[in-house]
């Protein structure tokens, strides 16, 4: 697998991490403006990155959130779960 890919789906699954945590710091602090504003900026960057992994390899997802190119793309090997790091 090309180290690109690789690389990205590292960023993407920190970049998840990140929002996860400061979902869960907001949840009980949710009138503090600085970790929101980091939960935009990590939101809008994941998406970006989303993004432009689904255009450069297929889908991350099967269900609904990802369209696909002709022809199906989800089929093709490996599945984002099954890359090993």
């Amino acid at each position: 697998m090309d180290s690109r890919r690789l690389q990205l789906l590292h960023d993407i699954m920190a970049l998840e991490f990140v929002a996860i945590e400061l979902t869960l710091y907001l949840d009980t602090h949710p009138t503090e403006q600085e970790p929101l504003n980091d939960y935009n900026l990590v939101t809008e960057r994941l998406n970006q990155l989303k993004a432009h992994y689904e255009r450069m390899y297929g889908p991350l997802v099967s269900y609904g959130f990802s369209p696909s190119e002709y022809p199906w793309r989800w089929v093709e090997d490996p599945w984002p779960w099954e890359i090993q790091f």
